[in-house]
């Protein structure tokens, strides 16, 4: 993107428009009530401003107005214990312990009730450092109630006037990164391309759009205006979202060998062609993306269409020319790509159209087909389930119920001001897994060490209150903006945010403040960083297996579905999604596993190369099952079918080796034999030959032609996939060796 769509994009973002919303709703009271002279009551309902707008997560608006309720009313009662129990040291760090470890819990019923338990710490630490008696207590919970519910309002009533706002920025955005995931889908054309590496970049860019998928479909699929299509802007945008994730379908299912295709292709001259048809149909789909978050009609802006004229005149050269009886079979995967390119070619110019809106435009048909909401949990069992030692999430609760004890204590024993900021910055910086909290440890002191310089330049440089007071607001504005996607850069503005704002309150001790700020946040670093290394911790290593055995049984159902289809047993298109998404979700968590593993210390990184080539072996498979998906419903008609049960059994037995592998179970493993795959190969190659003989006289366009390509199409993807699963064996039986 150049600077001023980078620009466009930015400012019709949601992220700025959370950082405003947040920042209004927050400010707003301690300005009302300082025009009255009562700022230290305003500042107390903007605290709980503060911790109401920490449970307003993105979704449907039923379900944001029902955390921040719930919200509001815990961080009260909370306010209230603490306040009363504040006169007393030992009670406190019992509360503190118990708090700590059971609104950490909370986080198995997903990131939206996990927000509620932070704010309900967050009211906690606030709340250490202040005596409160009787009635004082009771008008303390009252404000901060008063603030929280006065944000829930603020934020529901802005909702009310631009209900559609929201929903145009995420499928902006979902459309925007769908045009980044088709550009790395292109450099797969680029000559001599690192295709491991662009495999592991698409795949993580894979993970996120499936999660901003499941955000936009709960925004649709949730929200009744749009369930019953009532208006010309519902309509048009649901419909946007099917094109949309049909596309991501679409792009996902169609993979090939590309080593073998630039060995074939390269001397021709094409694949540059493809690569930069790929990249304008991308650049389009960005800047539909900015286009719709900004509510403007979508114009092309590059030559897509003549670029697929070109392609396509290109290749029909190359089949008249080039194709003969030796090469006819090359042109099989290549004719896909074109075909492929054509449907994509199409959807753009489509989703273009929807963008004016029209009027004319009816009902989405099927949508429902690429729903993908997520399930609310929130079973009373989950937090049970979790109530063990060798639960991550009950590990995760009492680390950092121990972690705030520890910082109480510290602060106690040492004379140290605000000391709160420890037990602020455990909260916020100890996460579940290590490598996170290493990430976040090393934002946090960096954040606040630069903030701190850049807050001294400024109180000692501008010594103009209202020029202050207006870069106060800004940098609350980039806080709370870049809250959620980057951290480093929240806790940079953070910082001379609060630096400013105790400016205003207490101008004299501004030094030893920033100096406390400092001084508390590396305390409260260091024993977030050593209880995640000492303190029961869960490394990687010790559940790896766990998690590719996972990864196995998604693949191996997501498989099964796909080859009952392919012998006379067709599912449901939409369980093949809901089975890919799995399988793709179990990929990620490999993925993800593998990558925290890379942070963790040498000594637990046993086996961290076998563990490496069985997510890339697993990457690849997925693809290739997403292809075999794909031809399931789209070549049935000229497929005449070969008995493809053996072959599907070989692969399923081969899967569930490399599970028994991963299982420590090799009594289980069963012996194959390859030869099962010929009469694939046998069936295949009748086709190719018959057709050979129809190129050979100059027989182009015949219906051997589409038998052949519907045929080789998906025997060959049989057969990739059973080289891949016959490779994962291998490599599991070598990991279970290394990793217990």
């Amino acid at each position: 993107m150049d600077q001023i769509t980078t620009y466009k994009n930015f400012v019709n973002g949601r992220f700025l428009n959370e950082g405003l919303r947040m920042t209004a709703g927050i400010i707003l009271p301690a300005f009302i009530a300082s025009a009255f002279g009562q700022l230290q009551t305003g500042i107390l309902i903007s605290l709980g401003a503060l911790c109401g707008s920490i449970a307003d997560t993105p979704g449907p608006v039923h379900y944001r107005r029902n955390g921040m309720f719930f919200s509001n009313i815990l961080i009260s009662l909370v306010a209230i214990i603490i306040g009363y129990a504040s006169h007393f040291p030992f009670l406190l760090a019992i509360l503190i312990f118990i708090f700590g470890f059971i609104f950490s819990m909370l986080s198995v019923y997903g990131a939206r009730i996990s927000a509620i338990g932070i704010a309900a710490l967050i009211i906690m630490v606030l709340n250490l450092e202040t005596k409160r008696t009787g009635l004082d207590v009771l008008w303390y919970a009252l404000y901060i109630f008063a603030g929280a519910t006065w944000y829930m309002f603020f934020s529901l009533a802005l909702y009310s006037l631009r209900p559609y706002r929201i929903i145009q920025q995420t499928l902006g955005d979902f459309i925007i990164h769908t045009g980044t995931y088709l550009q790395g889908r292109g450099d797969f054309y680029k000559p001599n391309p690192d295709i491991d590496k662009i495999t592991n970049n698409l795949m993580e860019q894979q993970v996120k759009l499936l999660e901003e998928q499941t955000l936009v479909s709960d925004l649709l699929f949730k929200t009744r205006e749009f369930t019953r299509e009532s208006s010309v802007m519902s309509r048009g945008l649901l419909k946007m979202y099917v094109d949309v994730a049909e596309m991501f379908e679409s792009i996902i299912t169609s993979f090939q060998d590309y080593h073998l295709l630039h060995q074939q292709f390269d001397y021709t001259g094409i694949l540059p062609m493809i690569h930069q048809q790929i990249d304008k149909l991308a650049m389009e789909l960005k800047h539909i993306g900015i286009e719709v978050k900004s509510g403007s009609p979508a114009m092309p802006v590059t030559t897509y269409l003549e670029g697929l004229d070109e392609l396509v005149d290109k290749f029909e050269g190359l089949r008249k020319h080039d194709m003969n009886e030796n090469n006819l079979e090359h042109y099989v995967g290549l004719g896909a790509i074109i075909r492929n390119l054509r449907i994509l070619t199409q959807k753009v110019t489509d989703l273009q159209y929807y963008t004016r809106f029209d009027k004319k435009a009816k009902k989405v048909k099927d949508a429902e087909e690429v729903n993908y909401s997520a399930e609310q949990k929130n079973e009373l069992f989950l937090f049970f389930n979790n109530f063990n030692i060798s639960s991550n999430i009950f590990r995760h609760s009492l680390r950092v119920a121990i972690a705030l004890l520890m910082g109480y204590l510290i602060s106690l024993y040492f004379t140290i001001g605000h000391s709160y900021w420890i037990l602020l910055t455990i909260v916020v910086i100890l996460k579940p897994a290590y490598s996170l909290t290493k990430q976040r440890n090393k934002a946090r002191i960096a954040g606040t060490f630069l903030g701190l310089m850049l807050g001294f330049v400024l109180v000692y440089f501008i010594r103009n209150d209202t020029a202050l007071l207006f870069l106060l607001v800004l940098l609350m504005i980039l806080t709370y903006t870049f809250l959620r996607t980057h951290y480093f850069i929240s806790v940079l503005f953070l910082t001379p945010y609060l630096v400013l704002f105790y400016y205003f309150l207490h101008p004299v001790n501004l030094l030893n403040l920033m100096a406390d700020r400092f001084i508390d946040t590396a305390i409260g670093s260091v024993i977030a960083y050593l209880c995640s290394l000492f303190l029961l911790p869960l490394w990687e290593q010790d559940s790896i297996l766990r998690v590719l055995s996972k990864m196995n049984r998604a693949a191996t159902h997501y498989f099964k579905i796909i080859a009952d289809g392919f012998n006379n047993r067709m599912p449901d298109n939409k369980a093949i999604k809901v089975a890919r998404k799995a399988n793709f979700t179990a990929l990620a968590n490999g993925s993800g596993a593998f990558n925290r593993m890379l942070s963790e210390p040498k000594r637990y990184q046993a086996g961290i190369k076998e563990i490496h080539r069985y997510v890339a072996l697993n990457q690849l498979l997925s693809s290739h099952l997403a292809s075999l998906s794909y031809f399931l419903y789209n070549n049935s008609e000229y497929f005449k079918p070969v008995d493809l049960e053996p072959s599907a059994k070989l692969i399923l037995d081969e899967l569930n080796n490399a599970y028994y592998h991963l299982e420590h179970t090799p009594g289980l493993v069963v012996d194959t034999d390859q030869a099962v795959l010929n009469p694939v190969f046998t069936h295949s190659n009748k086709i190719l030959k018959k057709r050979k003989e129809e190129v050979s006289i100059g027989i182009l366009e015949t219906e051997t032609k589409k038998e052949l390509v519907a045929t080789k199409s998906i025997t060959d993807q049989f057969i990739f996939i059973y080289s891949l699963v016959k490779d994962m064996t291998k490599v599991s039986k070598r990991l279970a060796t290394f990793v217990s």
